[in-house]
């Protein structure tokens, strides 16, 4: 453009600056011209510029729109907004939608004008003033225009009343209390013959739905038969060209509606059997070779789901599914398993018939419905069936994608362990997917593995030899060759000699030397693995005390590692090679095999790690894999195991050393293997004084990991020591009547608490205490509702220091009523194994449902009496 004739002036028409900007060729430039032009509106603004206003206002809000400020403008809107013709108006409503919103003060002013613009005779004016109102409407502009927005809403004009019921959407969301108001007009729309018309009333009245549960029960009553006869009209309607979308008359307010019938039949099982004859006939009647057929039908299956249908009716539901599972668009079929999965509560036997196909879909291109559906497969899986499902995920393991490799076996090492029939069958299955897909089996999984054999003495040696078989197959598993190392070192006797065959089984041969030979391969490849080439060293020790003869071989094969550059593996060496020349008379008995794992105790531990850590994801509490452990109605510790757990040096009530190296408790297992190859405390072992009691209750922050020195004190893995003996303390039984500070009384009544107070929620502890029982406290919890809605499918979560045991009984019921009509009670059971010296501290988490919408609601309490 020629900037020779100076277009940056209050007359340049909106086109002309436009193209000037797009004309630029830097950012700079831009913002030049930007700038010209703007010193030419604060020109005109403060010229008092009439003939120009609506066009520097329309400049203005495409300079807005390039993201540069245009304060400066908003009182131009308001006048524009107050002139008389329509062009004006309608640059100033635009303008004011654009460049304010509900958070200006200036926004005040325009009420004022709204008002008069609503009550004019021309519908176009009208029109302007509720789009602008439906867009930037405060609370105090609500509160004062709605009386003429509901009165809009009888208005003869249909666009007018479009308009004023999507601006009495806005108007009910700001001021939930106005939703009375609103009811009635809003019923009667449902009567209208417009579609833009009937769309706008059923969204408002899903609006009012939510909104209050006065105006849900109003609409129940009033707007059933209406919402049946719109479905009806549209479903059977001729051609309508203004309509039509895919051969199908309107599918946008077919779903509309669909919506609200959802929403009306929830829960109530009288709306529900009105409308179930309406929901058959569009199921059957809807064409699925159209997109916008599939649409109307998948919504229709959602409503068939949430309310209370028939049985009949949820087949047909399901079936629809099924048929979408075979359709050739991705989008159609990712739906269906979605729906699905939430199908599957409602009534699994009708699912259950589709699982040819969704296992089809486990197989599919798309890793998106490759996921999907294998989650789908893990909720299907039950008593009758995880025999054939489980050899179909382990088949298609085999030649599956990398990277679906890993999703594919966690999920069936977890079906494996949640339903295994009996041991030898998930032994079987354990190690194919070792052998397929062992780089990818997490180590809680093959330590499980390790536990069960240690307690299956009938079938250990069906297992080293199938494990020993696997290595030869397949040895570049990381955890298979660690599992069959560490069987081989446990039970090799058994593989030379074929010891404790089953009928299934055919002898194999294998000599003291192939056995050796094994081992020494695995040491050699994963010379990079610590924790694999440290189970070989042990492996190795035990292997010379079963096989004397290779006794040399090994010696020479552990002395190789004397001068490893990782200490832990050099001091292995070391003492191994010590052991094997020096202490010939104790070795065998040094040497024998590890006693039986204590699989319970292992499972309660295992249980408890996984639930801390799903804790800090899901609101729900997670249901483990590993057994039947089932914690109730929250995050709650086991009860302790009846015998104390020497190994468990992570332990908070045990007593704090500086000398032992400690190991987390989630790896008490790697200490028995003798594997534990870092130490994960600060030095010193004493517990940071600086570091927070609640910092891992429900998983929310931990503190940083800190490297220590490798500790001189080395424990032999496999090897059963005497723990050092303990010096008994002189107890002063009259010191408790010179000290100055004493416990308070057990039998002493501790006042009732307000543990978490918010607008919605009020949660108080009462405290009780057994004679004779300093450390245990029974928190009897009330829960009470402070809103007016009933809140439904309530759960509360609560975790509590390393220190403390909970445990958490089922509450007395999942319903809280509305307005603290009847309080919901619930008992939880403490134990503070440092009474005394450390009081009680507790995070609460409270989840639940609105009106069907989830809410989450945490805290923290640390306010509880002394001497809890």
């Amino acid at each position: 453009m020629d900037l020779a004739i100076n277009p940056f002036s209050s007359g340049t028409r909106l086109r002309d600056m436009i193209r000037a900007i797009r004309a630029c060729k830097t950012a700079a430039e831009e913002r030049a011209v930007v700038r010209r032009e703007c010193a030419a509106i604060r020109a005109a603004i403060s010229e008092g510029d009439q003939d120009y206003r609506h066009r520097n206002m329309a400049k203005l809000m495409f300079i807005h729109m390039l993201g540069y400020p245009t304060h400066f403008g908003q009182m131009e809107c308001l006048k524009l907004i107050a002139a008389a013709g329509f062009p004006e108006k309608r640059i100033g409503y635009l303008g004011l939608m654009l460049l304010l919103d509900e958070r200006q003060e200036v926004l005040m002013l325009v009420t004022n004008s709204l008002k008069q613009d609503l009550n004019h005779s021309n519908q176009f004016i009208v029109g302007l003033a509720l789009c602008a109102l439906g867009n930037i409407c405060s609370a105090e502009m609500a509160r004062d225009l709605a009386p003429e927005v509901e009165r809009l809403l009888q208005n003869r004009d249909p666009n007018t009343k479009k308009k004023a019921a999507l601006c009495s959407i806005r108007i009910v969301r700001k001021v939930p209390d106005l939703a009375e108001n609103f009811m009635s007009a809003a019923a009667s729309l449902l009567k209208e013959k417009h579609h833009g018309v009937l769309i706008s009333a059923v969204q408002l009245c899903m609006e009012l739905c939510k909104a209050s549960h006065e105006a849900l029960e109003y609409l129940r009553k009033n707007c059933l038969e209406g919402l049946v006869r719109i479905l009806r009209d549209v479903s059977n309607s001729s051609y309508a060209p203004e309509y039509d979308i895919g051969g199908i008359t309107d599918p946008f307010l077919h779903i509309r509606v669909l919506k609200l019938m959802r929403i009306l039949g929830q829960g109530d099982a009288d709306c529900s059997e009105y409308i179930n004859d309406i929901l058959a006939q569009v199921s059957t009647k809807t064409e699925s070779n159209k997109n916008a057929g599939n649409a109307i039908l998948y919504e229709c299956v959602e409503t068939i789901m949430g309310i209370e249908a028939t049985s009949g009716l949820r087949v047909l539901a399901i079936n629809i599914l099924g048929r979408f599972l075979s359709n050739r668009d991705n989008n159609i079929r990712y739906v269906a398993l979605n729906m699905l999965m939430k199908a599957i509560a409602v009534d699994t036997q009708a699912v259950q018939r589709h699982r040819a196909t969704i296992l089809e879909c486990v197989k599919d291109a798309d890793v998106s419905i490759r996921k999907r559906a294998l989650e789908l497969v893990y909720l299907l899986v039950n008593d009758t069936n995880v025999k054939p499902l489980t050899k179909e995920l382990v088949d298609y393991l085999e030649v599956s994608d990398q990277d679906f490799k890993e999703d594919l076996t966690a999920k069936i090492c977890s079906i494996v362990e949640k339903f295994s029939l009996d041991k030898l069958w998930y032994l079987d299955q354990m190690f194919r997917v070792l052998s397929l897909a062992g780089n990818y089996v997490k180590d809680d999984v093959w330590h499980a593995l390790i536990v069960l054999m240690s307690n299956a003495s009938e079938l250990q040696g069906y297992s080293i030899r199938s494990l020993y078989k696997a290595l030869q197959a397949s040895g570049e598993q990381e955890s298979l060759v660690r599992v069959a190392i560490w069987c081989i070192g446990e039970y090799g006797e058994m593989l030379v000699n074929n010891l404790s065959m089953l009928d299934m089984e055919e002898p194999i041969t294998v000599t003291e030397s192939d056995a050796v030979d094994a081992v020494e391969i695995a040491l050699q490849r994963y010379s990079a693995d610590v924790t694999t080439r440290a189970m070989c060293l042990v492996s190795l020790l035990k292997l010379s005390s079963r096989f004397p003869p290779t006794s040399e071989r090994i010696k020479e094969i552990v002395a190789q590692n004397k001068g490893n550059t990782v200490l832990e593996l050099q001091q292995r060496s070391i003492e191994f090679s010590s052991i094997i020349q020096r202490h010939q008379s104790i070795k065998s008995s040094l040497l024998e095999r590890m006693p039986a794992l204590d699989e319970a105790n292992y499972l309660v531990k295992r249980a408890a790690s996984t639930q801390a850590a799903v804790s800090s994801v899901n609101s729900a509490p997670a249901v483990t894999s590993g057994g039947p452990l089932k914690l109730p109605n929250g995050v709650a510790k086991p009860p302790p195991a009846p015998l104390a757990d020497l190994l468990d040096l992570g332990s908070d009530d045990a007593p704090v050393t500086t000398s032992a190296p400690t190991t987390s408790p989630n790896d008490f297992l790697q200490d028995l293997l003798g594997i534990g190859l870092t130490d994960s405390s600060p030095i010193g072992g004493a517990p940071s004084t600086s570091t927070d009691i609640l910092m891992d209750l429900l998983s929310i922050g931990s503190s940083p990991v800190q490297n220590g020195p490798p500790t001189s004190n080395f424990s032999l893995p496999g090897i059963e020591t005497k723990p050092p003996p303990v010096t008994p303390q002189v107890v002063d039984l009259l010191d408790g009547l010179s000290s100055s500070t004493s416990l308070p009384d057990e039998n002493a009544a501790y006042p009732t608490i307000t543990a978490f107070q918010s607008a919605t929620l009020r949660i108080t502890f009462s405290f009780k205490k057994q004679p004779g029982k300093p450390q245990e406290t029974t928190i009897n919890a009330s829960f009470t509702n402070l809103a007016t809605t009933a809140l439904t499918d309530f759960v509360f979560q609560a975790a509590v220091p390393k220190f403390i045991q909970l445990r958490l009984d089922p509450a007395s019921s999942s319903t809280l009523p509305a307005s603290g009509n009847v309080s919901v009670t619930q008992s939880l059971s403490v134990t503070n194994n440092q009474h005394g010296q450390k009081p009680l501290a507790m995070r609460i988490r409270m989840s639940y449902k609105v009106n069907g919408e989830d809410r989450l609601e945490q805290g923290q309490i640390s306010n509880f009496p002394s001497g809890l």
